[in-house]
């Protein structure tokens, strides 16, 4: 975690999911890396049932003949119901989470499309119609839908289900060949599928293999820390010379997975020639299953929550080495969860913690590369 950095919610926020395709002849071609957050109109209440209904904002108006229909039967993902963190903002506000993932089922590929429910009943909400379709972005062949479940094809819906409960509206397609790389998704548009492009996630050949160690640079200790004191930065311990590497955006990470250990790798851009950080001692990494994967150290550095001081240039790109307890090869996403810390008196100070779900392995190994020991060159 990078103490000084300061972040903002916007309208439109982005969360984690982790979504698995849970059907047993359904195979996982894509999935969002996070849910959008849409900030929902006010909720309306009726004052004898108290039910509260909420009339959804970002349905366009394009099809005026268009009748309102009731979704029914609409099936549950509980298996995503934890996921879709509770967005609450103000007691007649919420934020509606949306999510989706892409499948193939038989002989046909289906994109589910996410739901959670702000309220017991949304109206004015949208799926799919004639506009919907998948285009292959290497072939430019089209993929028409073909049909939606529930049947609200081509009309605006209202639908009822219990407030908080995550809905699972399918759209089905052609099968797409087993060839498909990169795709784009029209005609979706309350899940923001207006062209968008998406990259199918093929299967691997072979077993998975474990990594060498990665080969790091650890910081070099100027002071130790004296009588800490979290609000008293004299007291913090001093480094400099971290891992510098070329310049990635912050937060960028790469995993490095052996026998005895899992290696994870954190980017950070070094803003001052003398700036804090902290690492939270129960930072940890968890799977798919729910295992959890604990802390065991970080390479040169304080793992026991004391903030620290690493000097260095302004505009230096460095990496924090983390060392967790090993992660079997067959696990392929896992979550980095960092909880917040205690608040502490000083410019700036900012310690969030950082959540990221359903991060891919595969691509975190093919970011070893990003991490390699780019030595400072300064021109004056």
């Amino acid at each position: 975690m990078k103490a000084n950095r300061t972040f903002t919610l916007c309208l439109v926020a982005l969360a984690s999911m982790t979504a698995f395709a849970q059907k047993d002849n359904a195979k996982l071609l894509a999935t969002s890396r996070s849910t959008i957050f849409y900030p929902v109109s006010e909720i309306n209440i009726d004052n004898q049932t108290q039910e509260r209904t909420v009339i959804w904002s970002n349905t366009e108006d394009w099809n005026d003949n268009s009748a309102t229909v009731w979704a029914e039967n609409v099936s549950e993902a509980t298996f995503l119901s934890n996921d879709f963190a509770d967005m609450n903002r103000e007691k007649n506000n919420r934020m509606a989470g949306l999510g989706w993932e892409l499948t193939e089922e038989g002989d046909n590929t289906v994109l589910h499309c996410y739901l959670k429910m702000p309220a017991d009943v949304v109206k004015n909400f949208w799926l799919a119609s004639d506009e919907t379709g998948i285009v292959d972005l290497k072939t430019g062949k089209n993929y028409r839908a073909l049909r939606s479940v529930p049947d609200c094809w081509g009309k605006y819906f209202a639908v009822k289900a219990k407030e908080g409960a995550v809905l699972d509206f399918q759209i089905f397609f052609p099968k797409l060949p087993s060839s498909t790389t990169r795709i784009a998704i029209y005609g979706v548009p309350n899940w923001f599928m207006r062209g968008r492009n998406v990259t199918i996630k093929q299967e691997k050949q072979g077993k998975a293999k474990y990594d060498k160690a990665p080969d790091f640079k650890q910081p070099k200790l100027v002071s130790k820390e004296k009588d800490y004191d979290r609000n008293n930065s004299h007291s913090w311990e001093v480094y400099t010379e971290p891992h510098l590497i070329k310049p990635v955006p912050e937060g960028t990470m790469a995993i490095w997975r052996t026998a005895e250990a899992t290696y994870l790798a954190v980017a950070h851009e070094q803003n001052w020639m003398r700036e804090y950080f902290g690492i939270h001692p129960n930072t940890i990494l968890g799977d798919q299953s729910g295992k959890k994967y604990k802390l065991k150290e970080v390479k040169g550095l304080p793992s026991n929550g004391h903030l620290f001081w690493m000097e260095g240039y302004s505009g230096d790109h460095i990496a924090f080495l983390y060392v967790f307890e090993p992660i079997p090869l067959d696990v392929n996403t896992i979550s980095f969860l960092e909880p917040d810390s205690e608040p502490f008196k000083a410019w700036g100070a900012n310690w969030k913690g950082d959540s990221k779900y359903g991060l891919d392995i595969d691509e975190l190994r093919e970011n070893q590369k990003l991490f390699k020991y780019n030595e400072r060159k300064v021109v004056k």
